[in-house]
């Protein structure tokens, strides 16, 4: 069960953090105007505190664990919200992180 609830934050902080850097890069990048850049941000805001929630009380553990969340939602993120085609090294690359984020944040530890 806490892996499941552990999963379940970290799906929730890639959505904030990667949708909020979107609509950032939307509201700056793309011109679509500064509101669309300050829902960006509150999202980025909420992002912060969702990492609190997570069961593992290390700070370093659970961000080292969600940076392979992050590479992984970004690829995924970019297919669906702006057509890219991530390549088979991209793929690769997120399964590795993907990977190392498992063993971070569950592999069986000792005490």
């Amino acid at each position: 069960m806490l892996i499941l609830r552990s999963a379940t934050l970290f799906a929730l902080a890639a959505v904030l953090e990667i949708g909020g850097a979107w609509l950032v890069w939307q509201g700056v990048r793309e011109n679509r105007g500064w509101m669309w850049a300050a829902g960006g941000v509150l999202a980025l805001g909420a992002y912060g505190f969702v990492a609190t929630f997570q069961p593992d009380a290390h700070f370093g553990r659970v961000l080292a664990a969600y940076g392979g969340i992050f590479v992984a939602g970004s690829l995924l993120w970019g297919a669906i919200a702006d057509g890219y085609r991530p390549d088979r090294w991209d793929i690769t690359g997120a399964l590795v992180c993907l990977t190392g984020m498992t063993l971070i944040m569950w592999a069986p530890r000792n005490g």
